[in-house]
């Protein structure tokens, strides 16, 4: 009986040290709550609604029913039309849509010359032409082209011949950058990322909180060192560890999985950099707000979270809903998994890249601010 009684005194012991911790009761709340509204509401593979590009050299009625039809099936959405192949490929390696349909200027003569072949009407030649168009597609997410791989065959409607119905007819399918739709592809340069947020936020998150738990913040604040000199020594140390750790998952994921490497290093570099600078001042906020590296660990899974399931890294960013993919936007790894993905695996350069670097800057700046002006509430 006597052991009973102890017992329940550790367990409301407990209990009523857990309420006063709030922030970890609000972890307790709010991790199953935040999964169940990701995984229910925001995670989708139906890819639907990628953004798409047309380069449509025919101007004829014929193709813009294409266009149509292929609108229609809200896989693709529409968003920019270029002048030439060239124009649109461009346009794929800086990240401005993801696949493009290309009606040659002969696409009606194709499908007459095929229908023609098929139903015997006219001799032609062995070999029917099946490709009346192309789509070109961003090959480096498989999930996202094989999505778009669905529209191969799309019915298009001209003036028909007396004859029984043909089939529909192929389109060729041009996968740059990741013919062979490997899913490591992909997943290495976004795992980056993945790896990035974890470390960078949780070192960086524990450092102040280390110090305090320790007894060195009084030893800090009786220093001449000012806030700011505080934060940017803290975060120094860690932006050298973060490039080896992006050289080791580089280096490793070219010689296990045979992951191109042929990107521009300055690119490289520069992304890499703006988005170590954002995690660490995102741990810094963190740090100040924790009350011990427990706690820090708890806030750094709250955002890791999100950062993995919206960022892009495991789910086309596409097949989200629209409220999803704002928030995501708010994250620094979708952008980070976006540009590392657009340098490694499409060879574009960091100027091509100037929305996602400029939101990384933006983000470290007002992160720095804010936890210089919460740490100096601490000195006060």
């Amino acid at each position: 009986m006597q052991s009973l009684h102890r017992l329940y005194a550790i367990v409301s012991k407990e209990f009523k040290q857990l309420a006063r911790d709030r922030i970890t009761f609000a972890m307790i709340v709010m991790i199953p709550l935040v999964q169940l509204m990701l995984f229910g509401y925001a995670i989708n593979t139906d890819v639907r609604h990628v953004h798409a590009g047309i380069v449509d050299l025919s101007q004829t009625f014929q193709s813009r029913q294409l266009i149509q039809t292929a609108a229609n099936t809200q896989v693709v959405d529409f968003k920019r039309y270029y002048s030439s192949a060239e124009a649109a490929e461009q346009a794929i390696v800086k990240g401005q849509v993801s696949t493009v349909l290309f009606i040659p200027a002969d696409f009606v003569r194709r499908q007459l010359e095929r229908d023609y072949q098929l139903t015997g009407m006219r001799p032609g030649n062995s070999t029917v032409q099946q490709s009346v168009a192309q789509w070109l597609i961003d090959g480096s997410d498989p999930v996202l082209s094989g999505a778009v791989s669905g529209l191969s065959k799309l019915p298009i409607s001209i003036k028909r011949l007396p004859r029984p119905a043909l089939p529909d007819p192929e389109f060729a399918l041009l996968n740059y950058f990741n013919p062979e739709k490997r899913a490591s592809v992909n997943i290495v340069p976004g795992l980056i990322a993945v790896i990035l947020t974890m470390t960078m936020i949780l070192f960086t998150a524990s450092a102040l909180v280390r110090e305090r738990e320790q007894g060195n913040m009084e030893f800090l604040i009786t220093t001449p060192i000012r806030p700011t000199e505080l934060m940017l020594g803290k975060i120094l140390p860690y932006i050298i560890v973060g490039f080896i750790q992006m050289g080791i998952i580089l280096l490793l994921g070219h010689w296990l999985f045979n992951v191109p490497l042929y990107f521009d290093v300055g690119s490289l570099l520069l992304v890499t950099l703006l988005f170590i600078t954002a995690s660490l001042t995102l741990g810094l906020l963190i740090s100040t707000k924790a009350q011990s590296q427990l706690q820090a660990m708890q806030m750094t899974v709250f955002v890791l979270l999100p950062s993995i399931l919206l960022s892009g890294f495991m789910f086309p960013f596409a097949a989200m809903p629209t409220a999803a993919q704002y928030i995501a936007e708010i994250l620094p790894a979708t952008h980070y998994v976006r540009s590392i993905r657009a340098v490694v695996l499409r060879g574009a350069h960091f100027s091509d890249l100037s929305f996602d670097l400029v939101c990384l800057v933006a983000f470290s700046i007002v992160g720095f601010i804010l936890a210089t002006l919460k740490f100096k509430k601490r000195l006060d």
